[in-house]
């Protein structure tokens, strides 16, 4: 009898961020039935980063979706050509097109305001602890202080890097802009989103929908695993 083959999951985090920020996503994910992994890298290299979700693309069975936050949109365009993707699901993301880096494509808005709360110190970009606002600013005051405690600061120079590969011109994709982002404008958002013609969701939210509205992008999720699932014969 033929049967519905869920897709695998992969999550892929942006700056400021490690995996666990899906962590109110893969339980349920997992309950219903989904393989799920969320990919760790360290904000070293752009080129890094992209082999790092390569590799862990290799721990899941095929065929799978990438979901990517933030920088973790410039990761999934590059790794998502790889022949093992069948969607992309960008999370108030960048994706940048071949001629984009992270930074050139940020410059074409207004700088956002989590940009005026942030160190340059060791060669890394922290976030300032009156940043977290500008980030997670609809998470209870007790979850952005552990947003903060545990955010990764990414090497200076990390948005100025490439990697080849647009997979949003070959793959079907999903986008989640959120309306209420201080960290990557919505308008960026939004462009990008009618640039590669995905399936696109507004939700008010800050820039960190998955912890503050993890039921509506569990939605989206499951409307990208559904619109890719093929039919196998066990």
């Amino acid at each position: 009898m033929p049967t519905q083959r869920k897709p695998s999951i992969v999550f892929v985090h942006g700056i400021w961020a490690d995996g666990s920020s899906f962590s109110k996503l893969i339980p349920t994910l997992q309950a219903e039935g989904y393989e799920v992994i969320a990919a760790q890298y360290g904000l070293d290299t752009h080129a890094g980063d992209v082999a790092a979700v390569k590799s862990t693309l290799a721990r899941v069975s095929s065929p799978a979706i990438l979901v990517g936050h933030s920088y973790g949109g410039s990761l999934i365009t590059a790794a998502g050509t790889d022949p093992r993707v069948v969607g992309l699901v960008y999370i108030a993301a960048l994706a940048p097109d071949a001629d984009e880096t992270s930074q050139s494509q940020q410059a074409k808005f207004p700088v956002t305001d989590v940009f005026s709360h942030i160190e340059v110190a060791d060669g890394r970009v922290w976030l300032k602890p009156n940043g977290v606002a500008c980030f997670a600013g609809d998470l209870t005051e007790e979850e952005q202080k552990l947003v903060w405690a545990t955010h990764a600061a990414p090497a200076g120079d990390l948005f100025n890097q490439k990697v080849e590969g647009t997979a949003w011109r070959s793959k079907p994709s999903w986008y989640i802009v959120a309306n209420e982002d201080r960290t990557i404008q919505p308008d960026l958002q939004r462009f990008v989103a009618n640039r590669m013609a995905a399936t696109t969701f507004e939700i008010d939210s800050s820039h960190v929908p998955m912890l503050s509205k993890p039921n509506f992008v569990l939605d989206v999720i499951r409307k990208a695993a559904q619109a890719v699932q093929k039919d196998t014969t066990e």
